[in-house]
């Protein structure tokens, strides 16, 4: 039986105050009783504790943004209050709104506030500290969110009910559920200032595993992680999906953020400012959301609130949120306690979506306390390998900072239950052949299909069939081969290639070390040179202009190659190329004693090949082909060297070819973000025949193509010695999205400049050098292939992207090098690219 109060008794009242909406607890509601002075506010997780005379009925709680909210008090002497509170959108607007009259920073005492948050932000960061350390526990889980009970009874999904259960209402708003991913990670985190170092130790990892017949888990963990990177209020840019938005502490935010003080939480030590914030633009790429600055001479923010206007160009995301809470160390500073960033993909603002949230929760801060050299030494994120048996449920349930979600709880069983279930495999297989391209037959897959069907002028119709070995097969030893027929040239092409891993590791895992032989009988464009697809791939065969030029090539090739986890890689091979000219290529040499030409029908080259390779922090997705970079801020150097050796299996030339390129991002804000790539190369060497020069990358398909010249003839231009410069800017909508048709689009603009200035040295080139292959020629008989002039070659482009959130097309205009036989002026290309 529940007790009543008497005269003078006081009533303790408890609960957890959330959004209505998603079910987030809020921090620092404000909670007064009505008509009374009393009062408190919740805590970093939405909890609050209130006493209050018998008296008293009433309790009222007002939160900026969202609708106030009054609750009457029972009788109890005890008792629990849970609190729903809805947003008010009206508030917002109405902010914007009257900011476009009167809102100004001059005099701006919110403004003059976000500036000392700014200067004081380098001295309130933990990385700001000689030593710092804590420990880490993340959270990582996606499921299928605002399902119908029409799709949760459909009789298709009669043997999945068990995913269904444990459904909590409270925690997602009504909404059915379908968890299908989850992983949680525990880490000690160790930060050095001087010189700076930042290395997490991994204790313990668990996660949702799936068959890596169908998916790579550990791209798969890095992808999501990439997807929810960290965040950190006080850098000046904030990754969210693909994207970098401005913070509203960065040096720049007074100028792109309108600032307003909301609140004073006076019930607070130290007492805290509300702050909150809108873009100026609400079509920019900006935040929007609530800061709670510290009044103790600190500026730190204690507790911060982020999301985004569903006006801005981000794609499928139909909700963003992040909540980010400090807690005060023993040194009186405030240290990151727990950040949640949650993320609901969808098509469209109604039906299916996909919700992602990774929490991430700090403790046992300890600061000033120096570590030996050795903690943090190697890659950023090292694994003590004597502590990650320790998997089981016993075990998360001790070191975990906070309890599971009840929809979360069972995820793991689940699972490994999914995939026990026949259709569920069946479905995922189909998803492998059309995604990855590949079908799995246990011990052998089948594949690359999109290479199954293609035609070139040389072949005609040409059919190809191959595939490869399994890890079970073996783990350790890997076969792969090939076969196509030209109906045209009425000719076999084939592949064969074994690689032994000297890792115990797949040759697809991460870090590589492996060595393999391989040999190809097949043709091939000179000059071409694709990446993440295949050369016979169906939707390449489609080219403009005469591209008839093509090899015969069989090559035969040893390569080593060795992965650190420092990024830093490096490969050894050895390469024996015999190429014959096809179509309407020849070799000639001109000979000038009898005034004739001769045909060449074979050349023979040997050379050594070495790369080095170096990409900082690179993560990717290892697909079932190519591995594919998730680009991030940080350079990407590769260096490569290759000597040609006489008289090795009949190599009849010596050279030496060096080439070094680097590519970096730079990401720009709301203003978008734009790759650089520079590139050059030099060959030393003497009397070397034109197809063992450099061949410039071109592209006569009707595909943009990022790392080649989209309106260069192949075999057009060759070089002894060049440097280039190659420009992609994706601006992200920020013009687009101020008109108001291609507003509702979502259209996005992308420019590309090129540039390429090279040259080819007399002792190179035919033209000064008798006894040199001649400069190919066309059907007509004219000169088809070209060194550089003193002009580079240029290229650009003015494209639109996002056309219905796959497409991106450009007009791309060729500057010069007009008088070239076959040279277009104006070409129009077309990608696939999928951003958020």
């Amino acid at each position: 039986m529940s007790a009543t109060f008497v005269l003078g008794q006081t009533i303790l009242v408890k609960g957890v105050v959330k959004d209505a909406g998603n079910g987030q607890t809020l921090p620092y509601v404000n909670i007064q009783v009505k008509g009374a002075s009393s009062g408190t506010t919740t805590d970093q997780e939405g909890k609050y504790t209130l006493k209050l005379a018998a008296g008293d009925s009433v309790i009222r709680f007002t939160y900026i943004g969202y609708m106030a909210f009054e609750k009457a008090v029972g009788k109890e002497a005890s008792q629990m209050i849970h609190v729903k509170m809805h947003v008010d959108t009206a508030m917002l607007k109405e902010v914007t709104v009257k900011g476009k009259a009167g809102y100004r920073n001059r005099d701006n005492p919110a403004v003059e506030l976000i500036r000392q948050v700014i200067a004081h932000k380098d001295q309130n960061r933990v990385d700001n500290q000689d030593f710092a350390q804590y420990e880490q526990y993340e959270k990582m889980s996606f499921a299928m969110s605002n399902l119908s009970d029409r799709f949760k009874n459909r009789p298709v999904l009669k043997n999945y009910g068990f995913l269904f259960e444990q459904q909590d209402s409270a925690v997602l708003a009504g909404k059915n559920m379908l968890p299908a991913y989850m992983q949680e990670k525990l880490l000690q985190v160790y930060i050095r200032k001087d010189p700076a170092a930042k290395k997490q130790w991994i204790k313990a990892d668990r996660r949702a595993q799936f068959d890596p017949k169908f998916v790579d888990n550990d791209g798969l963990a890095l992808y999501f992680n990439r997807m929810y990177a960290d965040i950190n209020i006080y850098d000046n840019d904030i990754f969210v999906a693909t994207n970098m938005l401005l913070s509203p502490v960065a040096a720049t935010a007074p100028a792109f953020y309108k600032f307003f003080i909301r609140d004073t939480l006076k019930t607070h030590d130290p007492w805290l400012i509300e702050l909150g914030f809108v873009p100026r633009n609400s079509t920019d790429m900006l935040f929007e959301g609530r800061l709670f600055v510290t009044l103790d001479g600190n500026y730190a923010v204690q507790n911060a609130f982020l999301t985004v206007s569903k006006n801005i160009n981000l794609n499928f995301i139909r909700q963003l949120e992040a909540r980010i809470g400090f807690e005060k160390g023993e040194d009186n500073k405030y240290y990151p306690a727990k950040t949640t960033l949650s993320m609901e993909f969808a098509f469209g603002e109604k039906g299916a979506g996909l919700l992602g949230q990774r929490t991430i929760t700090l403790k046992n801060y300890q600061t000033g306390r120096p570590m030996a050299d050795s903690v943090y030494r190697g890659p950023p994120e090292q694994a003590i390998e004597d502590t990650l048996p320790n998997q089981g449920e016993e075990y998360w349930g001790q070191v975990r900072h906070i309890p599971l979600e009840r929809t979360e709880q069972n995820i793991y069983r689940n699972i490994d239950t999914l995939q026990t279930i026949r259709s569920f495999r069946t479905t995922m297989d189909i998803a492998t052949v059309f995604l990855a391209g590949f079908k799995n037959l246990g011990k052998v897959e089948i594949g690359p299909v999109n290479t199954f069907y293609s035609f070139n002028p040389v072949e005609g119709l040409r059919l190809r069939f191959g595939g490869r070995t399994t890890p079970e097969f073996n783990k350790r030893i890997y076969f792969e081969t090939y076969a196509a027929y030209g109906f045209n040239d009425q000719r076999w092409k084939y592949f064969v290639s074994g690689t032994y891993s000297l890792n115990n590791k797949s040759v697809y895992h991460f870090p590589f070390n492996y060595m393999r032989l391989s040999h190809q009988h097949d043709t091939k464009i000179p000059g071409q040179q694709l990446e993440f697809v295949q050369e016979d791939n169906f939707l390449l065969s489609f080219k403009w202009g005469d591209n008839n030029t093509w090899l015969y090539n069989d090559i035969s090739k040893f390569e080593y190659v060795r992965e650190y986890q420092n990024r830093l890689s490096f490969k050894l091979g050895f390469t024996h190329w015999v190429q014959s000219p096809a179509g309407n290529l020849r070799y000639t040499q001109t000979d000038l004693t009898n005034d004739r030409q001769l045909n060449i029908s074979t050349l023979r080259n040997s050379e050594v090949n070495f790369e080095l390779r170096y990409a900082p922090h690179e993560k990717f997705y290892q697909g079932k082909i190519y591995r594919t970079p998730l680009v991030n801020k940080y350079p990407v150097f590769t260096f490569r060297y290759n000597a040609g050796i006489r008289n090795v299996l009949d190599s009849e030339n010596a050279y030496h070819s060096f080439t070094g390129n680097i590519i970096k991002r730079f990401y720009l804000s709301q203003f978008g973000y734009a790759d650089f790539t520079t590139e050059g190369g030099f060959i030393l060497g003497n009397n070397i025949p034109f197809p063992l020069l450099t061949i410039h990358r071109a592209n006569q398909t009707y595909a943009y193509q990022l790392n080649s010249y989209n309106m260069m003839n192949f075999l057009e231009f060759v070089s002894d010695h060049y440097a280039s410069l190659d420009v992609q800017y994706y601006m992200n909508g920020f013009l687009f999205n101020k008109i108001p048709l291609l507003k509702k689009l979502k259209l996005r603009e992308v420019f590309s400049f090129k540039a390429l200035y090279g040259g080819l040295r007399d002792e190179n080139n035919p033209a000064y050098t008798p006894g040199l292959y001649d400069f190919p020629i066309d059907s007509h008989g004219g000169a088809s292939t070209f060194a550089l002039g003193s002009t580079p070659y240029m290229e650009a482009s003015v494209g639109v992207a996002n056309i219905f959130k796959l497409l991106r097309v450009d007009l791309v205009r060729r500057f010069n090098y007009l008088d070239n036989p076959g040279a277009p002026q104006w070409g129009v290309r077309v990608k696939f690219r999928l951003d958020f």
